[in-house]
Parts: structure tokens; C-alpha cells; sequence
């Protein structure tokens, strides 16, 4: 049988498979078979027609959080290739594998098409929603009825907008219109991403966000649990830059499983999972008492004296600071006693290797830097976690140094639209002043973003709160950019929540598993090609703001979530008699150069894209970096770079309560002593009563607090790691067929398997070998996949790649289409709980598990 003949029954064979109906309706093809490339390769124009000439445009990628500024080979009309924008001076043209899933994804024969209804009322997991396919005015004409159902008998506060993903025009949706329809829950994905990294920085610094790492002039790197080659932020640019930093400089990778990164240090230090603090602490103390610490940025006794002997107290006033505080009081407290012995006793790491880190970072300082990762921190007390990591940058004075780390530059952006508080009527204001659904700032969950009790967001005990109907149940909710159902812990806790909404709008490219739980579903544009947005980064000493705007033709009748959807939504509510966000909309967001409303929500998508960017190309930004000339080189280039970041730059003004680096950190005692008086209750009270074990004064400096463990050791005697895989774009390109081909990019992974990687000591003992299929189990759950004998495992650990296991999202990504998971969620296992401090999901250091032959 001839190639062409071979492809036309495949291509016959597809289009039968667009007939099926139920749960199917509304997309570009069936569940029965994976037509995948065949249907890439019908999209493109026929080989006789094609020119062979195209165009680089710009975009950005979201395929993790290095939101790295790309280009994309555009064709005839279709996007051939993509590689890095050769403007951004962070990364130029170096790429990571997951920007190429990107062309799989927006060509998924499985997208939705066309706007869903569901049919079938009953909500659940086994419950085929039974989707029919609907008009975008029909839709926005229902959910608009439901938002004034709710704001007709004034609870309007039972409204939620659940946001995922993000790009920087994302205000109008997020925060101005849940105000304007009267609503305090606007819920962020954040503390299911990395909020407790965050904490260590900004109670010591005062820098709430992310680090970037000069990595092409240190000397030592210490790494816990960070994977920068693979998946932390910036990746393209670690992965182009790292083989020149291993000549130049010792790295050390701490963590329980053998990661990319690790692979390619000088030294891998497979730590038992949830220690980390531990190995960090007893670091500190020998660069203490060995005087290791870098006196020009920390200072010293005045007379020159090192008085820190293990185990006695130092007097304060024999000790002169200079750009930190508190490093006495932080001795004299807890790191005293916590010697490279104590270090051994916890960790398991001889005294000698601690002791020879130590000293090879004070050698290296000042250009020396910390990482610290999710596996880390996000712990039930990876508060603590962070700070103990973080304070080794200020020890060895990294922190603004060369070859050190530092915080993102400035990007002279406008992140916030104009307020809406003005279109806010009374039933909008009264709603707006009802407890949040997450139930943030309460006394158990502080959730301090930049030191304010509530400050932050819980995003994953939304479901705990729902399923309790404490402080109220949700009635209508809009989500987009989200699967919550499959990224969040517990995650029957997400399914019996979302079964007990009435009504759910969720804005999606494919049918996830929040989906199947949705009542309404709106197709949406691809981020990478299809829509308007903008996306700053940092790294390699500069910001960028980069540019999404559509590059192709729209596949499907689709609509961009952040801008057209938001626009479409306002219209329909003025056509009913609600016409604030309306009004807002054509009275606030107005084109910067014309001056002018949108005329159609297309157009409105690109006028918000203007509008954020406008103090980059409309006003003179060389103050800042790159001088534009105008809106259209910036749409050309498709970036913005800001001037190199200047060492030294915090140096006598940190943003901290004392203006220092706090070893003591004023900042934390503030903010947390603001929190108990709130609740009418001691620091002691409210530290009990969210899990921490340190009380008083120790409580606000780098102390070890032993890891929480959930489950008996002798019926699970193993501890569990989940890690984040190469090809994870952000959890949606579990239905690209490269997903799955090329999984060994992730060490000791498989090719098109789900696997478990497991020492061969534990493996020998439990009788496994190779390929066995196996049953994880813990506390909460169970999941199946396939065992893998790996040396690159800690014994005593398990550790499988988060990403596999739908049960939704194409028939590539599930084994049965809304039935049977391919592989294993390792959400399923993980039991619920919280870093309360920061308010973050714990997904590390208390999963213990058993395994058993499935």
C-alpha cells in the first residue's frame, strides 16, 4: 500500500472520529484513536502550495515560569518552529524543550472548538457532563444571567473568579471586574506555585519574589532542590550558560533524587526529603565559628576576636554590624547549638563533607549563591526552610554581589488598570466586604504576603472552605487557565467541592478534569499563539517585558481569556441593565495613542496590551533600559530590556523594618505579632496554633523545625517526591504524543511510561524489579504506574514526575477519555496541607507511602 493511500485511510478513519457524540461535541476530533501528527500535518499547507519562505514573529512562552520572550517560524500562515528572541538579553536564541510541545498543542485535533453547554445536572466523577455545543452570545447571555441572579438578592460575594496562569493584562478580569460585580474572591493560583520561597527573601531582605542568579561570574552554587537546567525560572538561559559556570564554579545540588541539574554538579547530596534547614543551619554555624562570613557586608567584633565558640553565647554589643542585623541575637538563640555533628545527626551527611562546604563558601564569597526550590520550601513549615537557605546568602554576602544573586529588575510597567471603586455600587461594595472563600488571616492561617495577616491567598483550601460552606458556599464561579482538579492535593477535595457549585464557567483550551465538573465551557485562544498579553522575566542581570500577540489565524472560535472574554462578559451584563463594567471599560481602557475605546473585543485585546505596556514605548523608558521609538517596534521586536542590574544596588536600604539583611528578622516579628492581636492571642498562641513547634524569640530567626510526617511509619515506611518533569508546560501538554516520546529527558525516566523511581535496595527488599506494575499508597490514596529501578533515588525514597495520570484533557493525555487515568496523579496521594506562614500547599517532605504489586 502506497504512503499517500496509507495516509488517506488514516485521514478517513479520523474524520469518522469526529462524529462521536456525548462529551465530544464541540471538538475537532473523537477519543477513539490518536490522529495527532496526521492532524498537524492535514492543517499545513499541501507540499505543492508552499513556499518555503516565512517569518520569525514574536511571542512569549508560558510553559513554565521562566516566561522566556520566543520567536515563532511562521509560514503560509501556520507556526513551523519556534526558538528564543535573539533581542532578549537574557537568553537570546537559547531555548528548552518545552516551547516546541507548544505547535502540538495549538494544533491538538482535541481543543475545543466552539463554546459547551453541559447537559447532564448531576456533577461527579463518573458523570458524563454530556457537553452540547452553544453560541458565544448564548454563553455570555447565561453566565451573565447567573452573576445578576446573584447580585438581585445581594450575594454577590458567593462569586469566585479562579485564576491560573497569567499574563500581566490580567487586572481587568482578576481584580476590577470581581469588584465591580461585588465579589472579595478573586483566588490566584500563587500558593500552589512557590509562596513559602518567597518568605526566607522577604522577611530577611525584604524582596517579596523571586532571585535571579549570576551565575557567569560565581564560584560556588549551592542548590536545594533547585533543577535550573529543567525546570526552575529561566531555563533557557541556565541551560545555554550552565556548562561555562561548571568551569568556573563549584556546584552542589542538595536533594533527595538525582535531578538534571544534579547530574551535572560537582557534588550531589541525596538528602533525606524535608531536612534541608538542617544541612543549612549547621553550615551557618561553621561559617560562624570558623569566621568565614564576609565582613563587608555583615561586619565583625569590634575588636577583631572571633568569639563564636559552639554552644556559648556571644554579647551582642562585642559585635558590629554593618549591612545585616541580628546575627548575635540569631547565635545566641538557636545557631549555637546547631553544630556540623547535630547537622550529621539529622541528615546523615558526615560533619566533615558540611564542614568542607562551608569552608569552600567562604573561600568562594562573595560570589557565592543559594538556591532554594518547591521540594525545599513548600513544606508544612518551609517558612523556616527558606529563611535558613536565604540566610546563607547574606552570611557569605551574596546578596547583591557579584557572582551572587539579586532580585528582578524594574520593568516600568502599568500591571494595574485605573481603580474600579468608582463604578462600585452598594451592592458591589457591601459584597466586596464579605471574608474571602480561602478563608486567609484567620488565626491558623496567616497567609503574610508583605507582611500583612491575609495578605496572600490559599488558593488550595478553596475546596476545604467549599466542601464545609465556611464562611459561605460559592454559587457561581469563572476559572480559567486552571485545572485545579488535577493541581491541587487531596484532589477528591477539589471534585466533591466543585460538584457543589451551581453554576462553573471555565475558559480552557481542552477538556480538563475542572471541566468535566464545569456547566459551561469557553473555548480559549493559545497563549503562545492566538492572543494579546505581555510577560516580564528576569535573568543573566536584566528584565524584560516581552510581548504575546496572535501570529496565526484563530484554529477554532475561540476567545482570549484575559481581555476578549472579560469585554464580551461587560457588554452582555450593560444589555441586561448592569452596565458598570461597561462603562469602565470604555471610560478607563483606552488606547494611549488614539485616545480612544476599543470598537470590538479584538481590538480591546491589543488596546490592553498597549495600555500595561505604554510607559515602555509611549513615554521614554531609557531610564530604565531600552529606549523604543514607538508602539510598532515594540510589536516588531516583541521586547523590552531593561539597563543591567548594579551590584551592591540594596546595599544601606533594604526594604526590611531595620533597612538591613535580618538574621533576627523585625520584619517577621511585626508582621506575625500584628496577626496574634488581631485574634486577641500571644505570638506563642497563634505560632501553636498554626503547626510550628518554635515559640518566642526563636520563632523569628532560621531555626530547624522537624519535618511534619503524615502516616505510620511501619505502614509506610517510604518517603514519597514528587518532582516536575521537562516536558510539563505547565501542566497542559499532557495531550501532546512528544510528551510521552521523549520522557527520558527527565533522568531515570522511561519513554511512553509513568514511572516510580525506586533504589534498588528498597526494590529488592519489597521483591520488584524493572517494569512491575505497582500500586503507590498513602494516607489519602492510591495511584498506579510502573515500577523503575534507579540508583539516582535516595533508599527510602520514591520519586515519580508530576504530570501523568489524567483522566481528562484528549485522548492522549487519559488512557479512556473521562474514565480511566493514564498513569498516576501524584496529587491523588499527596495529603492535604499547609505552610501556614505562607499560606502555601505543602506537596513535600510529609508523604509517606507503602507500595504495593498491583
Amino acid at each position: 500500500m502506497s504512503q499517500n493511500k496509507l495516509f488517506q485511510m488514516r485521514r478517513r478513519g479520523f474524520l469518522k472520529a469526529t462524529t462521536a457524540s456525548g462529551v465530544l461535541s464541540g471538538l475537532t476530533g473523537g477519543f477513539a484513536f490518536n490522529p495527532m501528527m496526521e492532524a498537524i500535518a492535514d492543517e499545513l499547507p499541501k507540499v505543492d502550495l508552499r513556499t518555503n519562505t516565512g517569518t520569525w514573529l514574536p511571542t512569549t512562552c508560558q510553559g513554565c515560569t521562566s516566561w522566556c520572550a520566543k520567536q515563532i517560524y511562521v509560514m503560509d500562515g501556520r507556526a513551523i518552529k519556534v526558538r528564543g528572541n535573539p533581542h532578549s538579553k537574557i537568553h537570546n536564541t537559547a531555548s528548552c524543550p518545552r516551547q516546541h510541545l507548544g505547535l502540538q498543542m495549538v494544533y491538538d485535533p482535541d481543543r475545543i472548538k466552539t463554546p459547551l453547554l453541559r447537559t447532564n445536572p448531576k456533577k461527579g466523577r463518573n458523570e458524563d457532563p454530556k457537553f452540547k455545543p452553544i453560541s458565544w452570545d448564548q454563553a455570555m447571555d447565561l453566565l451573565a444571567e447567573k452573576i445578576l441572579a446573584l447580585r438581585a438578592k445581594n450575594e454577590s460575594h458567593k462569586y469566585a473568579l479562579l485564576r491560573g496562569r497569567y499574563s500581566h493584562v490580567n487586572d481587568l478580569l482578576y481584580k476590577q471586574m470581581t469588584g465591580m460585580i461585588g465579589s472579595p474572591n478573586n483566588i490566584s493560583h500563587s500558593s500552589i506555585c512557590a509562596e513559602a520561597h518567597k518568605m526566607g527573601p522577604y522577611y530577611m531582605d525584604g524582596n517579596w519574589g523571586y532571585n535571579q542568579y549570576d551565575v557567569k561570574n560565581t564560584k560556588y552554587i549551592l542548590s536545594f532542590g533547585a533543577d535550573p537546567i529543567a525546570s526552575n525560572r529561566q531555563v533557557s538561559f541556565y541551560s545555554s550558560a550552565w556548562g561555562d559556570t561548571l568551569d568556573q564554579a563549584k556546584v552542589v545540588v542538595v536533594d533527595p533524587r538525582l535531578s538534571a541539574t544534579a547530574a551535572k554538579a560537582h557534588k550531589w547530596i541525596p538528602i533525606e526529603t524535608g531536612q534541608d534547614s538542617a544541612l543549612a543551619l549547621a553550615i551557618a554555624h561553621v561559617a560562624l565559628v570558623k569566621g568565614l562570613w564576609h565582613k563587608p557586608f555583615v561586619g565583625d567584633f569590634k575588636d577583631g576576636k572571633n568569639r563564636f565558640m559552639a554552644g556559648k553565647a556571644v554579647e551582642s554589643t562585642q559585635f558590629e554590624e554593618i549591612h545585616s542585623y541580628g546575627l548575635v541575637d540569631w547565635w545566641n538563640l538557636a545557631l549555637k547549638d546547631y553544630t556540623p555533628e547535630w547537622g550529621e545527626s539529622i541528615t546523615g551527611i558526615p560533619a566533615a563533607d558540611i564542614v568542607e562546604m562551608a569552608t569552600d563558601m567562604g573561600k568562594a564569597a562573595p560570589a557565592v549563591q543559594v538556591w532554594t526550590a518547591r521540594g525545599a520550601v513548600m513544606q508544612t513549615r518551609g517558612t523556616y526552610t527558606s529563611m535558613a537557605c536565604h540566610a546563607l546568602n547574606g552570611i557569605f554576602g551574596g546578596i547583591d554581589s557579584k557572582g551572587g544573586l539579586f532580585p528582578y529588575n524594574k520593568v516600568p510597567l502599568n500591571k494595574s488598570f485605573p481603580d474600579s471603586k468608582p463604578y462600585m455600587d452598594a451592592v458591589a461594595k457591601k459584597g466586596k466586604k464579605a471574608e474571602k472563600i480561602d478563608q486567609r488571616g484567620r488565626l491558623a492561617m496567616p497567609a503574610l504576603k508583605k507582611g500583612k495577616s491575609g495578605g496572600g491567598v490559599v488558593t488550595d483550601n478553596v475546596a476545604n472552605a467549599i466542601n464545609a460552606a465556611d464562611p459561605y458556599n460559592i454559587e457561581v464561579m469563572l476559572a480559567y487557565f486552571n485545572n485545579f482538579v488535577f493541581a491541587g492535593t487531596e484532589t477528591k477535595r477539589w471534585e466533591d467541592a466543585l460538584s457543589k457549585v451551581d453554576f462553573i464557567a471555565h475558559v480552557t483550551t481542552n477538556i480538563s478534569e475542572f471541566s468535566m465538573f464545569s456547566d459551561l465551557l469557553l473555548p480559549a485562544s493559545h497563549h503562545m499563539f492566538e492572543k494579546w498579553g505581555v510577560l516580564t522575566a528576569s535573568g543573566n542581570g536584566h528584565a524584560t517585558a516581552s510581548i504575546q500577540k496572535p501570529n496565526i489565524k484563530r484554529m477554532h472560535d475561540t476567545r482570549q481569556d484575559e481581555t476578549e472574554v472579560p469585554y464580551m462578559l461587560a457588554k452582555k451584563l450593560a444589555e441586561k441593565g448592569f452596565d458598570a463594567p461597561w462603562r469602565y471599560i470604555n471610560e478607563q481602557i483606552l488606547d494611549p495613542e488614539t485616545g480612544k475605546p476599543a470598537k470590538d473585543a479584538e481590538e480591546f485585546a491589543e488596546i490592553c496590551v498597549k495600555y500595561v505596556t505604554a510607559p515602555l514605548w509611549n513615554e521614554d523608558a531609557s531610564k530604565y533600559g531600552d529606549k523604543l521609538s514607538g508602539w510598532d517596534e515594540f510589536v516588531e521586536k516583541g521586547i523590552w530590556n531593561s539597563s543591567p542590574y548594579p551590584y551592591q544596588k540594596r546595599w544601606g536600604k533594604f526594604k526590611t523594618k531595620t533597612g538591613k539583611f535580618e538574621f533576627y528578622s523585625k520584619s517577621l516579628e511585626k508582621a506575625f505579632t500584628a496577626h496574634a492581636d488581631k485574634h486577641q492571642v500571644t505570638p506563642d498562641e497563634a505560632l501553636t496554633a498554626c503547626n510550628y513547634t518554635n515559640l518566642g524569640k526563636v520563632a523569628f530567626v532560621p531555626n530547624y523545625q522537624a519535618p511534619e510526617r503524615d502516616g505510620d511509619a511501619n505502614e509506610f515506611p517510604l518517603y514519597f517526591v514528587d518532582q516536575k518533569a521537562r516536558l510539563n508546560h505547565e501542566g497542559r501538554s499532557a495531550n501532546s504524543p512528544w510528551y510521552y516520546e521523549f520522557k527520558d529527558l527527565d533522568p531515570g525516566d522511561d519513554n511512553n511510561a509513568d514511572v516510580a523511581k525506586i533504589n534498588p535496595v528498597d526494590a529488592h527488599k519489597l521483591g520488584l524489579k524493572d517494569g512491575d506494575p505497582i500500586r503507590i499508597v498513602s494516607t489519602v490514596g492510591a495511584i498506579e504506574c510502573t515500577a523503575k529501578l534507579w540508583e539516582g533515588v535516595r533508599p527510602g525514597h520514591v520519586a515519580k514526575c508530576f504530570g501523568q495520570g489524567h483522566w481528562a484533557y484528549g485522548r492522549v493525555a487519559s488512557k479512556e477519555f473521562g474514565k480511566t487515568a493514564r498513569g498516576g496523579n501524584n496529587n491523588d496521594i499527596i495529603p492535604n496541607r499547609y505552610d501556614r506562614l505562607s499560606g502555601s500547599t505543602a506537596f513535600y517532605g510529609h508523604i509517606r507511602i507503602r507500595i504495593e504489586k498491583a
